[in-house]
């Protein structure tokens, strides 16, 4: 006589062996895409954090640039007057900055003494 339950068991084995063998690089596929999907995940996460850092730079960049245009324009010009026969300002910009100051004053000075 023969045994049908252990012929059954291993023949049951036998498959699920088969049947992991089989599908061993699906497993390997999916278990390697979703390393990829987490490592991508993290990546994602210190581009944000390094995208809102170079926004914060960018934005300190500009204001601080400004800034200094502007005192460089200003100031640069007035301290940096060449004194010789050409007379120059190396910022035509500052010239009419100040001469703008000085009809304001002379302007508010006649309004007050009217």
């Amino acid at each position: 006589m023969v045994n049908h339950e252990k012929m059954t068991k291993s023949a049951s084995n036998t498959l699920i062996i088969i049947l992991i063998i089989c599908t061993f690089p699906i497993w390997i596929g999916i278990a390697g895409g979703i390393f990829g999907l987490a490592a991508g995940l993290f990546g994602a996460l210190i581009g944000i954090i390094a995208g809102i850092f170079g926004v914060f730079g960018g934005v300190m960049g500009a204001v601080f640039g400004v800034i200094g245009k502007v005192f460089s324009s200003v100031f640069g010009s007035i301290f940096h007057w060449d004194f010789h026969p050409g007379f120059h300002i190396s910022n035509p910009i500052s010239l009419l900055l100040i001469i703008l100051v000085i009809v304001l004053i002379v302007k508010s000075k006649k309004q007050a003494a009217k």
